[in-house]
């Protein structure tokens, strides 16, 4: 699964520590997903999601390889 989280952050100037503070979560959960290690849970994307004030199919982008 892609995702744009390292996109939106620069659109709004934040650090990887800086959202993971929002969202309650670890920096290095932050880079595990920017770098496609980690899918986060429903409830994270959508705090992400909200965050960001876009939706969780902005953020990440399901591609057919990944459930086929």
């Amino acid at each position: 699964m892609k995702n744009t989280l390292k996109v939106e952050r620069a659109k709004h100037n934040m650090t990887q520590a800086e959202l993971a503070d929002k969202v309650n979560v670890s920096r290095q959960t932050i880079n595990s997903i920017e770098i496609g290690k980690f899918v986060p849970s429903t409830f994270l994307a959508l705090k992400m999601a909200f965050v960001f004030n876009t939706t969780v199919e902005q953020l990440f982008i399901l591609e057919e390889t990944d459930w086929k």
